[in-house]
């Protein structure tokens, strides 16, 4: 009886971590149709192509062997994927700034843009510790 209920537990456990990472993504995607819905201006929609471009160094260049991005690495393409996928995050923020720079978007869009960006990389960091275990690892 107890080696059950702790198993059920455990399911429970796993898929609440799932439903979390569920939520925290839907909320950066509301977030970001929200900055462009509220103020009418479909700008900051430019992001989405960053967030699209985010992980593709990552599936193309380091494959399984995604500890490799975590060490110091002497190979040239765990560097090109780590230099990609950094210039994307920063790209992901000068976006939206660039556009506000530019007065195409108000300080309210802005604000909603950076803080879909924050939430899109809370939720990375959740599924990067939850990667850790043996039933989530996808790369």
């Amino acid at each position: 009886m107890m080696p059950d209920l702790l198993g059920y537990m455990w399911a429970c456990l796993r898929i609440g971590k799932i439903g979390f990472l569920a939520i925290l993504v839907s909320g950066g995607i509301v977030l970001q149709i929200l900055a462009c819905a509220l103020y009418n201006n479909w700008w900051p929609m430019l992001t989405v192509i960053m967030y699209v471009l985010l992980p593709m160094p990552l599936l193309f260049f380091v494959g399984s062997n995604s500890s490799s991005l975590l060490t110091e690495s002497d190979s040239g393409w765990v560097n090109a994927t780590k230099f990609l996928t950094g210039a994307s995050a920063i790209g992901s923020i000068a976006i939206p700034v660039i556009l506000k720079h530019a007065g195409i978007i108000g300080w309210g869009a802005l604000a909603m843009e950076l803080s879909s960006f924050f939430v899109f990389v809370i939720a990375i960091m959740c599924y990067i510790g939850m990667s850790d275990d043996d039933d989530y690892s996808m790369l």
